[in-house]
């Protein structure tokens, strides 16, 4: 019997270039990201990918960034 996989879809919205390294659950599938690292090749992308893996106890590797890789407002889905 195979077990059923339920993917799940989160907005998060990303300020790059902050002071400290945050996040805010502002519901159960939205949050506030901030980080560090300034807007360029990726490295928001990368380090926000990060933390939402440590918050959901994941590897990096099961957060995947489906939508706004160029915008402060992204959909990331979290591999189960």
């Amino acid at each position: 019997m195979r077990s059923i996989k339920k993917n799940i879809l989160i907005k998060v919205k990303v300020f790059p270039n902050s002071k400290e390294y945050s996040l805010i659950k502002k519901s159960e599938d939205s949050f506030i990201v901030k980080v560090k690292e300034k807007a360029e090749k990726g490295q928001a992308n990368q380090r926000t990918k990060e933390i939402l893996a440590g918050y959901f106890h994941l590897p990096s590797g099961k957060i995947r960034l489906i939508k706004g890789g160029k915008k402060p407002n992204k959909i990331f889905e979290i591999i189960i």
